[in-house]
């Protein structure tokens, strides 16, 4: 039986890939090669920096799509990506499966309700890329029919050193053509404070720091485990902050958060 990797589909994504001048052209080639040895239901190329919004490089979502996933989550939900936070680490895998990298109450969280349920991706493949000190730019391969099979998932850690090389190209042509202007996004700096400082004028310093990991999918566990603190004392700042908050749900807190975000 023929590889896919023997395949002329292959061979022809490959040559546009190395023929291409221009990022789109090779983001467009990247993504029939991926086609080619893997069945996928959208990709999608962001760049995430450090003192910015994320950038969208290039993706294959519908126009409906669009502006659900990508233009309400660059209005301020991205700050509670774990990929947006896994992508800023100073230590970060090249490649990895988004299920293995997320909070343990993620999926019980109502940003993943809001912003990843409705994508339908019933898995996802990771490539991250660090492109320069302040920016790393993450390649998204979704599924929505099914899981990957082994065999998807062993071709395409195969084809890492190919998504790599061509990541760096397509930011390279970004750069050319848009400039790189990472540091001066104020928008992102007062979205970043907006989240760092909710509910100051009545929450402690500590229960801030917990609301911040609840929103982000932390169990009351979790929590504990990351602020190095029993969870018995994680519920009795859970329960304060909920009282001074005036809420008694996890998505009471998420909608007083977007609320919040929405004013920027």
């Amino acid at each position: 039986m023929q590889s896919k990797f023997e395949s002329p589909e292959w061979h022809r994504a490959v040559a546009d890939i190395i023929g291409s001048t221009k990022g789109k052209a090779v983001a467009a080639g990247l993504t029939a090669a991926i086609n080619v040895i893997v069945k996928d239901e959208g990709t999608c190329l962001i760049a995430f920096h450090k003192n910015a919004r994320p950038d969208v490089l290039h993706h294959t979502l519908e126009p409906a799509g669009r502006k659900h996933y990508l233009e309400r989550y660059l209005d301020g939900p991205y700050l509670l990506d774990p990929l947006y936070q896994l992508a800023l680490r100073c230590k970060k895998p090249g490649l990895c499966r988004f299920r293995d990298e997320l909070p343990d109450r993620f999926r019980s969280s109502e940003y993943y309700r809001q912003y990843c349920e409705r994508t339908h991706l019933l898995d996802e493949l990771d490539y991250l890329t660090p492109v320069s000190k302040e920016t790393t730019v993450v390649l998204v391969v979704g599924r929505r029919n099914g899981m990957f099979a082994k065999t998807d998932l062993q071709r395409l850690e195969l084809i890492e050193p190919v998504i790599q090389a061509s990541i760096q190209r397509i930011w390279r042509a970004w750069v050319s053509r848009t400039g790189d202007n990472r540091g001066k996004d104020h928008v992102h700096k007062r979205l970043t404070e907006c989240f760092e400082t909710f509910g100051q004028s009545v929450l402690t310093r500590r229960e801030r720091q917990i609301s911040q990991l609840l929103l982000r999918g932390h169990s009351s566990k979790s929590v504990a485990r990351e602020l190095r603190i029993a969870p018995g004392t994680v519920m009795v700042h859970k329960r304060n902050l909920f009282a001074k908050l005036g809420i008694s749900s996890q998505y009471e807190l998420f909608s007083l958060l977007i609320d919040d975000l929405s004013r920027i």
